[in-house]
């Protein structure tokens, strides 16, 4: 019996499992794009949730994989040993058994609900940043209705402020996710969508399509950028103080006109103070600001929009933007005008 006791302390002893399982929060809180590293109240709230469910399965792994160890272990047969007693179920037993999974599944419904309830609507604030935001194959569309402002694939928002999302689609289903921020919402066809977060932290925030939408779902990426509130403000009185373009060369002078005379450029986006007013792909009015391009696929560079501009296909497949006949002198000034738009 002596032996027995300690091979059952050996196999209840979870010390090694707890630890085990902090470590890997903890690398995993490491990750970009990590659940647990949560930067805002709704995040928080999700995570907590998760961790609560996340434990008690563990508990329940540890007790009934015990259990069945120490039976497999005491009670395993040996030779000569007689054929056990016959008997019929255990009626307290199964009612023990019958009412910890109930009182285990109240434990997990109640915060559940209450969570549920509590996040469905921003908190009742009167300063709320409102944005629209438009899933396409492949990219994102931002729009700042109460500031008439409209970018791609970066989010802006200032650091504390309650920001309301309203998710629509303009083609096939999408999933919007910004694991740091807040959990998955889909962003689905002719209807509207509603989801909250703040971010409590300046910072870079990755975020990307969690619903496969296509060939490009992979790169579907995007990025909330959160900015102390002056940073903010700056960035949207910049926006609206834009006026007609001016070119401040001839290079960039010669990438306007090749930007407004290529049928697939100016029909396709936008850029505020220019004869481009498309609505098709995404706006460009601030593309020198931003730190990514193709949908936060490649860095903003000149050398990696040279590439892009040159067969945008080969970067990423599926684009919606053809292969343009360009020529590199044409590409050289369509990136001077380009990263001449802040």
């Amino acid at each position: 019996m002596v032996r027995s006791g300690n091979k059952l302390k050996r196999i209840l002893s979870i010390a090694p499992l707890a630890s085990a399982v902090a470590w890997a929060q903890g690398v995993f809180a490491q990750v970009p794009q990590s659940v647990f590293a949560p930067a805002g109240p709704v995040a928080q709230t999700q995570l907590n949730l998760l961790s609560l469910t996340l434990w008690i399965a563990i508990g329940i792994f540890v007790v009934v994989g015990s259990i069945l160890l120490y039976t497999v272990i005491r009670f395993r047969a040996r030779p000569g040993d007689p054929i056990p007693k016959q008997i019929q179920g255990n009626t307290t037993l199964e009612v023990i058994w019958t009412v910890i999974p109930i009182i285990i599944l109240i434990v997990i419904a109640v915060p559940t609900v209450r969570d549920a309830f509590g996040l469905a609507s921003p908190p009742p604030v009167d300063d709320v940043l409102n944005v629209r935001v438009i899933g396409y194959q492949w990219w994102w569309a931002f729009e700042y209705p109460d500031l008439g402002i409209v970018t791609a694939n970066e989010l802006r928002v200032p650091v504390g402020k309650v920001v309301n999302l309203t998710l629509e689609s303009n083609d096939v289903i999408h999933s919007f996710w910004v694991p740091r921020l807040a959990g998955k919402m889909d962003v689905i066809p002719n209807r509207v969508n509603t989801m909250w977060f703040v971010a409590e932290e300046a910072g870079i925030y990755y975020g990307q399509c969690a619903e496969f939408c296509g060939t490009s779902h992979a790169n579907m990426r995007f990025r909330v950028i959160a900015q102390p509130e002056n940073e903010f403000h700056a960035w949207v009185e910049g926006r609206r103080a834009v006026e007609a373009f001016s070119p401040a060369n001839d290079l960039v002078a010669r990438g306007q006109a090749i930007f407004e005379s290529t049928g697939t450029c100016f029909a396709c986006h936008n850029v505020d103070g220019t004869a481009a007013n498309g609505q098709v792909g995404p706006d460009l009015t601030d593309f020198a600001s931003r730190t990514t391009i193709a949908a936060g696929l490649l860095a903003n560079t000149p050398e990696n929009l040279a590439r892009w501009l040159r067969d945008p296909q080969a970067v990423k497949p599926g684009a919606l933007m053809p292969r343009l006949p360009l020529s590199d002198d044409d590409i050289q000034a369509l990136t001077a005008f380009l990263y001449s738009l802040e």
